[in-house]
Order: structure tokens, then sequence, then C-alpha cells
């Protein structure tokens, strides 16, 4: 007989477990049916190229996979060492780890649900009674010992699925927070990588600048000699002495922007900025990536981590409009106790001591001034708001991409365009010097070759440097190879592939 009964329990508990959860399933978002970044000719397969270090051209490669460290493809020692310090230090990582394990002890806490309630409870009471209390007037009071003990077993039959969708809506959030940390290891690693590049920029800019200003004072001290030799006027001395001041006053400028850029690495590698040691970058040790992926479309949705972050809100709404419709359906409870009371603890477990018993409730809402209904409704338009966040999410994601390829083509023509203007800028101002010494060429003439090249040289270092910066932002945009890493989680290894 009580083996009949546990098959018929067991057969009762998978026939709850198995019915269907009220409320509507999630279904992933299919992916945007577009056939490219860019209309189609908008691009040609490879960038221009200069005869320059970074210069060559980039090759777009159509679904080329991405290297979980793709930063590594700058062929820098220093800046892989300077992202690996970053990734073991970061504060905003260490904060994004922690609230990534309290979401999955969430999960973990909310499955308990599924299983029943067990406690156990002793009470041992001593009192002392009058007669009184017993119909005995007069008969005087009394000492007695009253020992109690009971184990109790409650169990919430999930009808209607409510409890499966909290803790669907639970994982969810966990879902979330792990492409949480994803962002944060790509927002990371690009912003270094990026910071990186502006400060051999800004270093560039500096010597290039430093450079100007001693040919300015080697002018200078020419411009004197003619002076005194009656060649050049007064004038012309103080024209010259303005424009050498002129470049050094960008001289603490840029020291300043320098400082702050490895500040701002300082911050992040977890360092104070007094603290902070890293490499000098320069652009010359940073190698340009030849070939450079472009993700297949279908895909872009799975690799990034933003649209994964808006997917699981999207699931974890879809799932709080089954809790609240659960929370309008009956609830089920099963519960009960077993124990014995006794005034002398030797005979609490004796047979005649106990007690137990055996309660089954239902509770229907009936009347709460329409506030399960309410409830339901707003969770529904929730949902909508999370779809209506999620394609925002995507389409602002394919855009990321398509300015990133857009920028790299720019970036290209603009570097053999500058590459083409300083050179010309630097034979102009040579031959005017030349001329200038033999009295060929005016004052006027030389302050405009300066300021000419002054300009083209520094724009140059700017070109240069900008297309290892939007290089990193198209890594960036499609997402960073995160699926391909090996140092996180063994579940977020394999995110991306097939699912």
């Amino acid at each position: 007989m009580m083996l009949r009964s546990k098959k018929s329990l067991s057969a009762l508990a998978a026939l709850l477990l198995s019915a269907c959860a009220v409320g509507p399933n999630y279904k992933k978002p299919a992916a945007p049916q577009t056939s490219g970044y860019v209309p189609a000719g908008a691009l040609p397969p490879a960038t221009a190229s200069a005869p320059l270090p970074g210069g060559q051209p980039q090759r777009f490669v159509d679904d080329l996979d991405i290297p979980g460290q793709w930063w590594s493809l700058f062929k820098s020692a220093e800046l892989n060492a300077l992202i690996e310090r970053g990734l073991a230090n970061s504060p905003t990582l260490e904060a994004a780890q922690a609230a990534l394990r309290q979401a999955n002890e969430n999960v973990a806490a909310q499955r308990g649900s599924f299983f029943p309630s067990v406690s156990g409870s002793y009470q041992a009471e001593r009192q002392k009674a009058s007669g009184a209390q017993f119909g005995q007037p007069g008969s005087g009071s009394f000492l007695y010992t009253l020992n109690s003990a009971s184990v109790n077993v409650s169990y919430t039959l999930d009808a209607f699925g409510g409890i499966r969708r909290q803790v669907e809506a639970l994982q969810a959030q966990a879902d979330y927070q792990q492409f949480a940390l994803e962002a944060s290891y790509l927002s990371l690693t690009a912003n270094i990588v990026t910071a990186a590049v502006t400060e051999a920029s800004l270093r560039a800019q500096l010597a290039a600048t430093e450079e100007i200003a001693r040919s300015q004072q080697a002018q200078l001290d020419i411009t004197q000699r003619r002076v005194s030799a009656g060649g050049a006027s007064r004038a012309d001395v103080l024209q010259q002495q303005s424009t050498l001041q002129s470049t050094l006053a960008n001289v603490p400028i840029l020291r300043s922007q320098l400082a702050q850029e490895r500040n701002l690495l300082a911050t992040y590698v977890g360092a104070l900025p007094a603290d902070y040691g890293g490499a000098e970058f320069t652009l010359d040790s940073l190698t340009l990536p030849a070939e450079l992926p472009v993700s297949l479309p279908s895909k872009l949705v799975e690799q990034r981590p933003d649209i994964r972050q808006y997917s699981a809100l999207l699931h974890q709404a879809t799932a709080q409009i089954g809790v609240a419709t659960a929370n309008m359906l009956p609830q089920l409870t099963l519960s009960g106790s077993y124990g014995g009371v006794a005034s002398q603890f030797s005979n609490l477990f004796s047979p005649s001591s106990s007690v137990w018993s055996a309660i089954a409730g239902v509770t229907q809402p009936i009347f709460k001034g329409g506030q399960l209904v309410h409830q339901r409704r707003a969770a529904i338009a929730a949902a909508q708001e999370a779809a209506a966040n999620y394609k925002s999410t995507v389409i602002t994601a394919f855009q990321n991409v398509s300015n990133s390829l857009y920028a790299l083509q720019a970036d290209a023509d603009a570097l053999a365009a500058e590459t083409a203007a300083e050179s010309s800028a630097a034979e102009s101002l040579r031959l005017v010097q030349v001329q200038f010494k033999s009295g060929g060429a005016s004052y006027l003439q030389v302050l405009s070759a300066q300021q000419s090249y002054q300009t083209a040289a520094i724009a140059l270092v700017k070109a240069r440097a900008q297309r290892y910066a939007d290089t990193a932002a198209l890594f960036q945009a499609l997402g960073g190879g995160w699926w391909n890493r090996t140092d996180v989680a063994a579940n977020s290894s394999d995110c991306c592939k097939g699912s």
C-alpha cells in the first residue's frame, strides 16, 4: 500500500512538472535579413596604401573569425602585457564578476522552490497551572512539563508554472550579467588599445612639435644673422620669434595631454597615477593588422555582448508575464507534520505520544482591486519595451560596424593624402629656406612654408594613429572574439556557437 502511494505521488509530481507553464514561451528574435553592413559596391575589398610604417593596405575578409585576444594582432608585447594587467586588476571587471555570481546564486536559491520545505522543531515547556483552569476549583495549583517535537513538511504545487517562470526570469537575469561581464571585458580591452594608440599619437605629435621648434629656432638664428648683415628687417625677427613661441606653447599642452592619457591607462589597469609604470607606446611599436574580419550579418547578433544582454532582458520580461499570469490562478499547497507531545522527554517518541496532521489547501484570488490584472498588463508592456530596446540595440550594432568600415577606408585615403601633403610641405620648406639664405625668397614665404609644414606634420601623425584606433573600433563593433577566449567561465565559451 505504501509503495503504491509513493508511485502515485511520483506520478502526480511528474505530471505537474511536465505541465505547460502559463504565459508566452520566449523565442529569440530572428537576425536581420540583410546582405551586409554597407550598400553593395560602396567599399573596395581593400583600403588604399601609403609609403610609411602603418600605411600598408588592409583587406576586408568576409566571415573571418576573430581571435579571443584580438589585440595581439597589433603585435606589441607591451600592449599584450598591459591588457593582461588590466584584466587581472580592473575594479570594473571585479564588480561585473561579483554581479554574475550574485545572479547565479539567486537562480540556485529560487530553484529550491521546486522541492518540499522541511523543518524540525522542539519545544520544552514548564508551567504552573491552577486547577480552576481545568474545572477543579479549590484543588490548588500544580506544576507540569510538556515536551513537543515535530517535523513539518510544506510543498507548493507548481501547477501553472509560476515557480518555473520565476526561475526562468532569474536565469535570464544571470544570462544578462554574463554578457554584461563580456561587454566589460570587451570595453576594457578596446579602451586600453585606444588609449595606448592615443598615447603613441601624442608622443609623436610632441616629438614633431619639438622638431619643428628646433627648425624654427635655426631659422630664427639665420634671420638674426641676416639682420646683422642688413639683409632682413627687425620685423622679420619678431615674426619668427612669434612663430617659434606659438609652436613652443603647444609643447606643455601636449605634455599635459600625454600625462592625462597615461593616468587613464593607470585607471584601466587598476593602478593609482603615481604608481603607474606602464610602457611608453609609440606608433612604430604597433603593427597594423593587414586582414580585417567582416562577420556575416547573421552572426553579429550572436557575437555582440550588448545584443545578447538585451536578448536576455527580453527573455526575462517574457517570463515575468508567466509569473504575473500564474499569480491570478489557484495556488495549491500540501503540508503535513508528524511528531510527539509528552510530559517526559523519554516518552516523546513513544507511539502513544505521537501526533500528526495533513493539510491540502487551495488559494484562489477573488478580489484585489484589479491589482493582479494590472500587474499582468504591466508585465506585457515591459516585454514590449524590452523588444523595442532589443531592436534598437541591433540597429545600433549594425551602424557601429558600418561606421567602422567607412572610417577605415577614409582613414587609409586620408593617410595617403596626408603623406603626400607632408612630403610636399617638407620639400617646399627646404627649398624656400635655401632660397631665403641666398636672398631669393622673402621671409613671408619662409613663414608660410613653416606653417604649412607644421600643419602637415601634425596631421600626418594624427592620420597614422587614426588607422590604429579605428581598427580597434572595428574589432569592438564585431564583438571582440570573446567566444574564442580561454580565460573566461566555461558556460560562456559556447554562447556564440550554434545557439
